[in-house]
């Protein structure tokens, strides 16, 4: 009895050293399932998938179309050179099928590429330009690959059919020689005739006097300059895209709206114009040189 009462606390011990095993086994057995779930790929397998932005609608303005603009800027041939910049505006809405693609009030920039200057022989004035972008009333711009096809109105300017939309100033010598002849000839023909009665060949005398008087028509023809390209502002400028033009929507969207482009705003701290210097009086005794 003795040797069994002194056995049972040892085996106690040991039942619950065996318990005490498999409780700190079981927690490890049950963590890698959680462990299996907090992986990435069970994260990415339960994220929702992202949802691409929708594309924007293009519309198409074929080439070929022609758009009615007006110069608000005038251009001549005197002043302006290879570079210089040319700004229009329509004047009338361009539609594809029932929707307005390029409407009225639109901004269209151009530049000068080639000027001739005439001379006093047979070569006329001349100017070439092409248009480079063109401004919607929202504010987004578009490059527009456009040339002068017509000048609609115009009495002194033709546009040639060359594929460059090159602006030539009609020729006005003949116009110079023909008012230069309404004086000329009978102003001759009078003298010479008066002359002639003098010497007793009246005929003769006038022959002569109309002969000076077409020479002198020659030379105000040989010496008068042709007319050099001016074109006033408000002179209605006809353009054809020599390619199609690409919209977007938001170049059709009213401005305002949630498709339209965020107005620009100017940014702070821009250099402030350099006043202009004023003039200093000058005082000076009455009647001496300079004052006025």
């Amino acid at each position: 009895m003795g040797n069994a009462a002194r056995l049972l606390p040892a085996i106690a011990l040991g039942a619950m050293t065996v318990a005490g095993a498999g409780f700190a086994q079981s927690p490890g057995e049950s963590s890698a399932p959680a462990q299996a779930a907090s992986s990435p790929a069970a994260s990415s397998a339960q994220a929702p998938d992202a949802t691409p932005a929708p594309a924007q609608k293009s519309y198409i303005v074929p080439a070929g179309t022609k758009v009615l603009l007006q110069l608000q800027s005038a251009i001549d041939t005197k002043s302006a050179k290879p570079g210089d910049g040319v700004y229009l505006s329509s004047v009338f809405p361009v539609t594809v099928g029932n929707r307005v693609m390029i409407p009225v009030g639109v901004y269209v920039q151009g530049v000068v590429d080639r000027v001739i200057h005439p001379d006093r022989g047979s070569r006329k004035a001349q100017l070439d330009m092409h248009f480079t972008s063109m401004i919607f009333p929202n504010g987004s711009v578009v490059e527009i690959p456009g040339v002068v096809d017509a000048l609609p109105g115009a009495r002194k300017q033709t546009v040639k059919d060359d594929g460059e939309g090159t602006i030539q100033q009609d020729g006005d010598k003949g116009r110079n020689a023909g008012e230069t002849a309404k004086i000329a000839l009978p102003a001759g023909g009078g003298i010479g005739t008066i002359g002639g009665a003098q010497s007793g060949h009246p005929i003769v005398g006038g022959l002569a006097g109309l002969g000076a008087g077409a020479a002198a028509v020659g030379l105000v023809s040989l010496f008068t300059r042709n007319a050099d390209v001016d074109i006033p502002t408000g002179t209605q400028v006809e353009m054809e895209l020599q390619r199609p033009l690409i919209l977007e929507q938001e170049n059709l969207a009213a401005p305002g709206s949630a498709a339209a482009p965020a107005p620009l705003v100017p940014a702070p701290g821009q250099p402030r114009p350099i006043a202009k210097p004023g003039h200093t009086q000058i005082l000076c005794p009455p009647g001496s040189l300079g004052c006025r």
